[in-house]
């Protein structure tokens, strides 16, 4: 068994860490003490280095301009840029893109993928639900009328709803079936409320309201919404990834330097014991991460389909990032609840990744649906 990286997969991560390296952290106000969003938009500039660096088209095919990469690639460039907070819709855009390129048509591909991997159309998924805990398929009804189809239902919590320039929206017909809607921004029927993360970002309540879309809109392809639903999750779980490793070393720079009884409180036995603690959290986070993204790019069989790899990963991220950022504020003591220090800032994003698509419990949940339906032989 090789775990090691490719050269292709590499580059994709030395390239992110070059495009990363000079992004601050605290670039927009604190979401502590702002009321409303931190910022209008995502960071524009950001984007337009990550297309010139090619790396919002790592999954897509040559034909669309992309580098024909794979999950794994692009968990190795969120990780990066979970690293610095960077305020880019990477994850969805990417996610949504290599869903149309998978499951897509012709002319829906044509339209959309060579203009998103060169940064121009941005993307994004209404995955959360009506209210964040319930399956966010069952939150959109789909119905066809004629030749078009007409969705009506709530999604909350779209991420980068405001810049995107089109969402993919899952939604359900009446015969049980699942299909994936791309809505443009200011289609008819389609209606935007501002809500806002921890973290500070504005996110939008996407509502439709007898919205029609042309068939070619529609992706009714049988496990499109399930393949994106799991490439997003096993995202976010590089993102708490990312994030998490940053803030241990944070938390080691920290401990290092700050000084008790006349030691350094990182030769603190206790001190020691609790950052090794996280420290283990972080690998079986990356090991579970991995393993997850492998399953969703080889196809692999297994003794559960690789939604049950995402669903442990996910667990791992949920519970491991929030053990990791709690840890950091109690080592930090009153310096980590300083504003103008970014521990504060990156304890806001943990919690947003923490419950992102599920927190751990759901998918606890959904691990054991999965293992109650494929019992061991």
């Amino acid at each position: 068994m090789d775990f090691t990286f490719t050269e292709e997969q590499q580059a994709a991560a030395e390239a992110a860490k070059g495009v990363f390296a000079g992004v601050a952290p605290d670039a927009v106000p604190s979401p502590a003490v702002t009321p409303g969003a931190v910022a209008d938009s995502c960071d524009r500039a950001l984007w337009a280095k990550l297309a010139d660096a090619d790396l919002l088209s790592l999954l897509l095919d040559a034909r669309y301009g992309g580098a024909g990469l794979d999950a794994i690639a692009l968990c190795l460039v969120l990780r990066e840029s979970a690293r610095v907070l960077a305020r880019v819709p990477l994850l969805e855009s990417s996610a949504a893109a290599a869903a149309v390129q998978a499951y897509g048509g012709e002319e829906t591909k044509s339209a959309l993928l060579a203009r998103a991997g060169r940064g121009e159309l941005v993307l994004t998924v209404a995955a959360h639900g009506r209210t964040g805990h319930d399956p966010a398929e069952l939150a959109v009804i789909a119905r066809q009328d004629g030749e078009a189809w007409v969705l009506d239902g709530v999604q909350t919590a779209v991420p980068w709803a405001y810049d995107a320039d089109v969402t993919l929206v899952p939604a359900h017909t009446g015969t049980g079936r699942t299909v994936l809607a791309l809505v443009p921004r200011g289609h008819e029927g389609l209606v935007l409320a501002e809500q806002f993360s921890t973290s500070g970002e504005r996110l939008g309540e996407l509502r439709l309201e007898s919205a029609r879309l042309a068939a070619r809109d529609v992706i009714d392809a049988d496990g499109a919404w399930e393949w994106l639903r799991d490439l997003l999750a096993t995202g976010t779980c590089a993102l708490a990834l990312g994030l998490g490793e940053r803030v241990l070393r944070m938390t080691g720079e920290y401990a290092s330097k700050r000084e008790q009884f006349g030691f350094p409180i990182a030769t603190f036995q206790a001190v020691a014991v609790q950052a090794a603690d996280r420290y283990i959290d972080l690998r079986a986070m990356e090991a579970t991460l991995w393993q997850a993204a492998w399953r969703i790019d080889s196809g692999a069989q297994g003794a559960l389909p690789a939604a049950g790899d995402v669903a442990v990963a996910k667990i791992w991220a949920a519970e491991g990032v929030r053990r990791v950022v709690q840890t950091a504020q109690h080592l930090h003591g009153g310096f980590g609840a300083d504003v103008d220090y970014p521990l504060h800032r990156y304890h806001a994003w943990a919690k947003h990744l923490e419950l992102s698509l599920g927190p751990a419990a759901a998918h606890e949940e959904a691990l054991g649906d999965l293992l109650a339906a494929h019992p061991p032989a």
